[in-house]
């Protein structure tokens, strides 16, 4: 049960093993993209390129997605992003239980958005969970954990597939011993809990006043979904990739020398070498972005078209 890429790799894994895959139960197709057009989760497409029966419930609590459930007689069944808490009627049906490949090192980012949650707060290291399931959101006791450095430049997709690889490989080497009962579990003490709530779309928009830092973490973290904005005068304009300058602040003592202290938003330099914007503390700059009604393309290709002085988000200085 999964629905994004996170999920493919887990089914690509389990698909290589010696275990036989009954179903992939997913999300129901989406309408995505400018046109809208009805489209099919990833899991969805693996698993009906590898004649995998799929099922996309509107409800896991149906008695037409029961009664299926209870048809198919599953040993075991395992979650890898699926989007949904299972309810007790479906947690009741495989004999061995449900197991859930989780983003995080539970008890840290319980919940839908793990990988986000981690970037957003400028973690250093996360991992991937082999926890079995009950009726809570990601509280069931913990089989194996293995750990993943962040790189700071790192963003969401990337680091979504180091951990779809790590957890593939983790549930492998779980899955032999929890079906032969010698995996042993740990409860989780929730007194350590910490949550990963979904994604708003209006926490895409920046907030020039934060640190550098914190900017560029959410210009990482929201790459993918809802992605990072501010805005030109009244257009949209899309960061999908900066960098923590690495010259000690010359940019902005440049500027501060020629024209004072910038508020936060103001392009400090713009040039084909640089793009950079001043924050509530520190600069960005700029490497990957699409202005509106425009494709995505490098900063370099678009910086001419800014004046230093003008400010993302507020007026000129």
């Amino acid at each position: 049960m999964g629905t994004p890429e996170f999920a493919t790799a887990v089914l690509e894994s389990l698909s290589n093993m010696k275990y036989e895959i009954c179903a992939c139960v997913t999300q129901p197709d989406k309408p995505m993209g400018r046109h809208m057009a009805l489209t099919p989760p990833p899991a969805k497409v693996t698993a009906l390129s590898k004649g995998i029966p799929v099922f996309q419930p509107l409800s896991l609590r149906s008695d037409e997605f029961i009664e299926q459930m209870k048809t198919w007689a599953p040993d075991l069944v395992i979650t890898a992003a699926y989007g949904k808490i299972l309810p007790p009627a479906v947690l009741a049906v495989p004999v061995k239980g449900c197991l859930n490949v989780h983003a995080s090192l539970l008890p840290k980012y319980r919940g839908a958005a793990p990988v986000q949650w981690a970037i957003l707060n400028g973690d250093a290291v996360t991992g991937v969970t082999i926890m079995k399931m009950d009726e809570g959101m990601d509280t069931g006791d913990i089989l194996r954990q293995r750990e993943c450095p962040i790189d700071s430049d790192m963003n969401t997709i990337e680091l979504m597939h180091h951990l779809s690889v790590i957890g593939s490989s983790l549930l492998q080497d779980t899955l032999e011993d929890y079906l032969a009962g010698a995996c042993s579990s740990i409860p989780q003490d929730g007194s350590l809990a910490t949550f990963s709530p979904p994604i708003r779309k209006e926490q895409g928009r920046i907030d020039w006043a934060n640190p550098a830092t914190a900017i560029h973490n959410q210009i990482r973290a929201l790459c993918g979904w809802p992605g990072a904005y501010t805005y030109d005068h009244s257009e949209r304009f899309k960061i999908y990739k900066s960098e923590i300058p690495a010259d000690g602040g010359t940019l902005l003592q440049t500027y501060r020398s020629e024209h004072g202290d910038p508020l936060p938003g103001t392009v400090i330099c713009a040039g084909k070498p640089v793009l950079a914007v001043s924050c509530g503390s520190g600069y960005l700059i700029l490497s990957s972005v699409q202005p509106q009604s425009c494709r995505r393309m490098d900063a370099t290709e678009c910086a001419h078209n800014f004046r230093v002085g003008i400010r993302f988000d507020g007026e000129t200085t």
